[in-house]
């Protein structure tokens, strides 16, 4: 059984510091003092933020993620104040409730179901083939950008019919816009005085300029005809409430496509061979037992948590875990720690690829925002791992495994791998 790690004083919890979640082991600290000391914490943050709550609870994290009414994504679902300009300009699909959340994401929802998915299979299976050979043949590699970057990239530009030539630049745009508080990858840092500029952007980055004017050349060329591509059914499609999507609405929606569809799968990815790489015994028992692999996608779900929080604001005065929000609090959800939360999973800190009953909030808990390609995640890392587990003989660590400076994204930058053949 792996001991929990070292709790935090919680005087020394900051959740808004991002310097916080760049070694892996900070994050993990600071969620398990406050499920046991605080778990409804009030976080304060710099100006011009004004704190929010932090649950770090399973159970309340449940419970708020299934009750839009009362804790509302339409003020915007990262840590982020907005003004009602800029919700009016930047507000995509995540940011809406009601009706007309239910309209949009009713568009394509059928292109993430099950009968559309697992016709994918023969596809990303060969895709995956492709993806692993080319790496696996290089001996040492990063499995970030040859293996965990490189597949769903491919699987988003099928789903988007763009050609495979403009993988690199999607790969770009959504390490730009979603690690818009790295250096390493932001045009212009978040809250820097430059980000005034672009305030009206998606993530406040100019790289959203970029995607929007790729997107609406996609929309000129699909508009009126009869593909079934997620452009085109955004494009020539009628939401069930009767109202056509805006010029804005599709800029929104087909930017969300561009950074959803890769970044999570990717990192989920890169942290499920970190942690087998870290758990040798793990990867044995999949190598022995590949049957086990299904129920281990849902160990790498739980345990990687690409995503550690989203927000919603109170829309009335309620007590939460013996505190009184306010209306107008932000209310921040910290999936990463619920996927944790002892009260729901036995030793939390084992990666255990045989747990069984794994009721993890990686992609939400009984929400209306559930995430929607959350079969076609799971289905991609199946096949991932079904392809590379007897591909390898002996895979090892080869170097640092830095992560991205975000309390939003838990993502890997690199990870340097040596690898022997089957």
């Amino acid at each position: 059984m792996t001991a929990a790690p070292e709790p935090m004083p919680l005087a020394d919890v900051n959740l808004a510091d991002l310097d916080n979640f760049t070694d892996g082991v900070t994050p993990w600290r600071m969620f398990h003092t406050l499920r046991h000391e605080d778990p409804v914490h009030w976080q304060p943050e710099d100006a011009p933020n004004s704190g929010f709550w932090a649950l770090t609870r399973h159970a309340d994290i449940a419970r708020v993620d299934r009750d839009p009414e009362t804790f509302t994504s339409t003020r915007f679902v990262n840590l982020e104040e907005v003004d009602e300009d800029q919700i009016s300009k930047r507000a995509s699909i995540l940011e809406m409730d009601g009706v007309r959340h239910r309209a949009l994401r009713s568009v394509i929802q059928r292109q993430f179901g099950a009968s559309v998915i697992n016709s994918y299979s023969d596809f990303l299976r060969g895709l995956t083939a492709t993806t692993l050979d080319a790496a696996l043949a290089k001996g040492t590699f990063d499995f970030v950008a040859d293996v965990s970057a490189d597949f769903p990239i491919n699987v988003l530009a099928r789903l988007l019919d763009v050609p495979p030539e403009d993988n690199q630049q999607l790969i770009d745009w959504g390490n730009r816009i979603i690690g818009h508080t790295d250096p390493d990858y932001a045009d212009v840092l978040l809250h820097s005085e430059e980000s005034e500029k672009y305030r009206d952007l998606p993530f406040r980055s100019p790289a959203s300029i970029e995607v929007f004017e790729y997107g609406r050349e996609l929309a000129r060329q699909r508009r009126g005809g009869a593909g079934t591509d997620l452009v085109s059914k955004l494009v020539n499609t009628v939401p069930r409430d009767g109202v056509p999507l805006s010029a804005q609405d599709f800029d929104n929606y087909f930017l969300l496509l561009v950074v959803a569809g890769n970044e999570t799968t990717r990192h989920t990815i890169s942290h499920s061979m970190l942690a087998l790489l870290q758990h040798p015994e793990q990867l044995a028992r999949l190598q022995e037992d590949p049957s086990l692999i299904p129920t281990a996608v849902e160990e790498f779900l739980r345990w990687a948590s690409p995503v550690y929080h989203f927000r919603r604001t109170a829309t009335r005065d309620v007590e939460l875990g013996g505190k009184r929000v306010k209306e107008g609090d932000k209310v921040v959800m910290w999936f990463a720690s619920g996927n944790r939360d002892e009260e729901v999973f036995g030793n939390p800190y084992d990666f255990d690829v045989t747990r069984a009953d794994n009721d993890h909030v990686t992609f939400g808990k009984g929400s209306p925002h559930l995430c929607l390609g959350n079969l076609l995640a799971r289905t991609e890392i199946r096949i991932m791992f079904e392809e590379l587990i007897p591909r390898i003989a002996d895979i090892r660590p080869a170097g640092d495994v830095p992560r991205v400076r975000s309390n939003f994204v838990n993502g890997i930058k690199k990870l340097p791998v040596e690898v022997k053949p089957a």
